[in-house]
């Protein structure tokens, strides 16, 4: 006999501590997510407000909790229904198999894990939880795509229609873009929801799949069914939309729809959406027929039609069909590609105008052009930056980060100058002064400039400085009042200004000077709510603990210029080279920013960019001192400029609001330029013979550089245009034949008002020879009085520097070609500018000098020789030494007017000295 004793159940020791820890962590980190969640709000509510943005956080913030709330919730009803269909089918079928198959008999083995499981976890609110889980997750994944989505709501018309469907490109930059992520969430939903029902089936046994059995109940069947035929409906949508997406495919010869997509592959889109829609019938079919082999008749139906339709019928129709006659076929989606690709980069606003490239220069056409004589850049970046940093860095923290180039009137002219701002770095300070008061309470803030023209220099070979040191002494350049620079291209960690310790201003002889800031930048945070805000923030203890922080002080955070713009705009793409500017006494930067897009239907993506569609719309400045950030709009007609500025109505500014000697300044950005250049290479040809056959097509030059050869880079210039009254600040770029080096046009972009904007292309004869830049570079290394000069520089411990860019001057209708080479000591850091190399037409020349260089260049050869035979006859004959005194006279002068740079005085003097000459040589011939 068997004696039963049964008992209290046995307790798994401590088993209720450690669930009390598992929810004791999933609560602190719930909190501490929430808490991290909350203090990036405040922050950033009191960054917004202090920068005068508020109207931009609070629709942005908006907007994001629309998308996440609106995806949340779909995503968790779609995912709750399909748990719940799925436990409801798969508890009643769990009951039956119980009821039919229950354990009875004493020593029947008992259920495995998985049933225990099943019958112990609570369903409903795990099916709850993992469901809203999940749609967090992906709520989380699209809250991203805010600006997309205000995009489709606020979106206004472009004006003009796509050639293949006649709809307003509007569509394809705000409506498809949207369509698209809406597409793609209803698929990620589906799949989800099948993967939450299938564990849901499987825990409960109507999934079974191990060595032993395979099997899928009815339920699930009909269940997956339904699922699939919401798929294949979506999938219809999305053939759909794919029809215009065939406007941005590139078969190599044609970018966005060809021959073969509109007359293959649009009609091959609209048999794939009826089979889809056949095959999601089907899928529902099987809810009543429950077997697993429609479903799969289904997907084998899409999947054969996607794999013919869509990849063997189109390989096999462009290749025996379209390619024997490829350009009559493709004729024209070819136009339509150009006429696109132009319209999406403004290529199509680029004037053409011919430049006849002639051999006319002289010294009275260098006068007519002494503005553009004047401003030939002879400072190149890289020696230019080694000289700032040896003579003007002053101490081992500050940096010249950058230098740029711009144009100011000083002393009545119109000057190129080259600049750059002192930023302080702290990081840079000794290792034993690295301590957090250093870093965020005393060195807060750069100092000044320094500017220099770009031609000029000093009798050592350095440049000429028009601002230099601490404070700024300006010596021809613009006054400088407010010097200190709170915001900059490298100030990245937070500082705290009115404290109650001066902040290190600059350094004087053995001392310092101390200054306090009485700005209106930074967030104020003298209370110790905002001290532990920031202090949590940051995550520095510091700044709840500090003494130096009182009343009156204030934080300043995001002083990057790059991060303040992109935090407040971050739907602008930004220009790599912010610049200094300076105006009435501050100092500005002036960042270019775009407006973007990779839908406009069938034009030119850029490469490694993502973009097909590009505008500078915005030009935003930074006050450096206080950080004020005022966004510019300089097209109207952009429409999605025109889109964001109905979302955020406050955020933009007309250009005229611009302060006058700030707009003077705006110059065209080099970004933008380069993508225009680079595609106009091949976009400049409009006959799609042409095109296709790239019987004209260009690339950049190249030229010596690191070591090898480099692609020559635009550059920022003053010269007058043929034909105009006066001189313009440009950025220009050369052109030549594509694997050709002879010159075949000039790209340039004007800078200045009232033409700003506007590009022109200058092409030369193709029936003339035009040296490039390679070409000359070239001829000057074969120059033997050059490359001797050059050999005994090396060999004398010094090290010789050639300019990175060998600049193409365009004056009139001749181009002149210059190039500056410095020399720096073996072990030193300071390059000198100590001859300019010249070349014009055959001849090739170098001088002290650029005025020297040219003069050596524009002497007229016959009148070397008279001179030469006139001085030999004059030994001889001895003409009257009044004579001789007046030639002598006129040299001396020309020699006067050559070194002011009065090419007209200097021509005057000379033509005189060759008349005074022949007069004598006459004399002597008589005799």
């Amino acid at each position: 006999m068997t004696i039963g004793i049964t008992g209290p159940e046995r307790k798994v020791p401590r088993q209720s501590a450690v669930v009390g820890l598992i929810i004791a962590a999933i609560v602190i980190g719930i909190f501490l997510i929430l808490l991290r969640l909350a203090s990036d709000f405040l922050v950033d509510w009191l960054w917004f407000s202090l920068v005068g943005y508020p109207q931009v956080f609070w629709a942005t913030i908006g907007a994001k909790a629309v998308v996440f709330l609106a995806v949340w919730t779909a995503t968790a009803v779609v995912l709750f229904l399909n748990g719940w269909l799925a436990l409801r089918f798969a508890e009643r079928r769990s009951t039956q198999l119980v009821a039919a198959s229950g354990w009875t008999a004493v020593g029947n083995a008992p259920p495995n894990l998985l049933s225990l499981v099943r019958d112990r976890l609570p369903w409903p609110q795990l099916i709850t939880g993992g469901a809203a889980l999940l749609a967090l997750l992906v709520a989380a994944a699209e809250v991203g795509n805010w600006a997309v989505f205000l995009g489709f709501v606020y979106q206004v018309p472009y004006g003009a229609d796509d050639p293949l469907y006649d709809k307003d490109i509007g569509f394809y930059l705000f409506s498809l873009p949207a369509y698209i992520l809406i597409k793609n969430w209803m698929m990620l939903a589906l799949v989800l929801s099948t993967l939450f029902t299938a564990a849901i089936y499987w825990v409960h046994g109507d999934i079974e799949y191990d060595i032993h059995r395979r099997s899928i109940s009815s339920t699930v069947i009909a269940h997956g069914s339904a699922l699939l035929g919401l798929l294949f409906a979506v999938k219809a949508w999305s053939y759909g939309l794919d029809r215009y997406l065939l406007l941005y495919g590139d078969n190599g010869v044609v970018v966005g729809a060809s021959y073969t997509d509109v007359h293959l592959g649009l009609p091959a889109l609209w048999l794939m959406i009826g089979l889809s829609v056949i095959a999601a019938l089907a899928a529902w079919a099987n809810l009543w027929v429950r077997t697993h082999r429609l479903p799969a008749a289904a997907f084998l139906l899409v999947v054969t039609g996607s794999f013919v339709l869509s990849g063997v019928v189109p390989v096999l129709f462009r290749q025996f069909f379209v390619k024997p006659s490829e350009l009559e076929l493709e004729r024209p989606y070819i136009e339509r590609n150009i006429a696109l690709t132009r319209q999406a980069y403004n290529l199509d606003q680029i004037t053409a105008k011919p430049f006849a490239a002639e051999q006319k220069l002289s010294f009275k056409t260098l006068d007519a052009n002494k503005a553009t004589i004047d401003n030939i850049r002879l400072w190149d970046w890289l020696p230019l930056s080694d000289t700032y940093a040896q003579l003007q860095e002053i101490r081992t923290y500050y940096k010249f980060h950058d230098l740029d180039v711009d144009r100011y009137w000083l002393d009545g002219s119109y000057q190129s100058v080259m600049l750059s701002a002192r930023e302080l770095r702290p990081s840079l300070l000794p290792p034993n002064a690295q301590t957090w008061v250093n870093r965020h309470v005393l060195f807060t803030h750069g100092n000044g400039a320094v500017m220099s023209p770009v031609t000029r220099k000093s009798t050592e070979g350095l440049p000429l400085l028009y601002l230099r040191d601490i404070p700024p002494v300006a010596e021809g350049g613009p006054k400088i009042d407010e010097p200190r620079i709170y915001y900059g291209e490298r100030s990245d960690d937070y500082v705290i200004v009115k404290g109650s310790t001066p902040e290190f201003d600059y350094p004087k002889g053995k001392d310092n000077v101390y200054a306090a800031y009485d700005g209106t930048g930074g967030i104020p945070i003298g209370a110790m709510v905002w001290k532990g805000l920031f202090a949590y923030y940051f995550n520095d203890p510091n700044l709840l603990l500090s003494s130096y922080i009182t009343t009156d002080s204030r934080i300043m955070i995001r002083r990057n210029i790059g991060e303040r713009v992109r935090t407040i705009a971050p739907f602008l793409r930004l220009d790599h080279d912010p610049y200094l500017v300076i105006s009435n006494g501050r100092m500005f930067w002036m960042q270019d920013a775009y407006t973007v897009s990779s839908y406009f239907p069938s034009a030119q993506p850029v490469q490694d960019l993502d973009l097909n569609y590009i505008r500078n719309s915005v030009k935003v400045t930074i006050d450096a001192y206080d950080g004020t950030v005022d966004f510019y709009l300089m097209d109207s007609g952009d429409p999605i400029a025109a889109t964001y500025q109905r979302i955020f109505p406050n955020l933009f500014k007309s250009f005229s609001a611009m302060p006058a000697d700030l707009q003077r300044h705006i110059r065209y950005p080099e970004d933008l330029f380069l993508i225009q250049a680079q595609l106009y290479q091949a976009y400049h040809m409009e006959v799609a013979d042409v095109f296709y056959n790239r019987e004209d097509l260009w690339q950049f030059p190249r030229q010596p550089g690191g070591g090898g050869v480099a692609t020559m880079a635009p550059y920022y210039i003053i010269m007058r245009l043929p034909g105009e009254p006066q001189a313009e600040f440009f950025l220009m770029l050369p052109m030549v034949p594509s694997r050709r080096d002879n010159m075949i046009a000039w790209l340039a972009a004007r800078c200045d008002a009232p033409h700003y904007g506007k590009l022109v292309v200058y092409e030369f004869p193709k029936e003339k020879l035009v040296y490039g830049p390679f070409q000359i570079e070239a001829r000057i290394n074969q120059s033997t009085e050059i490359s001797q000069q050059i050999t005994l520089w090396n060999q004398m411990g010094s090290r010789v520097i050639r300019g990175a860019n060998l600049l193409v001057i365009p004056i009139e209708n001749s181009i002149l070609y210059v190039t500056p080479l410095y020399l720096r000591a073996e072990h030193g850091h300071l390059p000198e500018l100590k001859r300019v190399i010249a070349a014009y037409g055959e001849h090739v020349v170098m001088k002290e000098t650029l005025a020297e260089a040219l003069s050596a260049l524009f002497i007229e050869p016959g009148a070397v020789r008279s001179t030469s035979s006139t001085n030999e006859e004059m030994s001889v004959t001895r003409p009257s030494a009044s004579q001789a005194r007046e030639a002598l006279d006129h040299y001396n002068r020309a020699v006067e007017r050559l070194r002011s740079g009065d090419w007209k005085g200097f021509g005057t003097q000379f033509d005189a000295m060759r008349e005074n000459l022949e007069e004598m040589n006459r004399h002597s011939a008589d005799q």
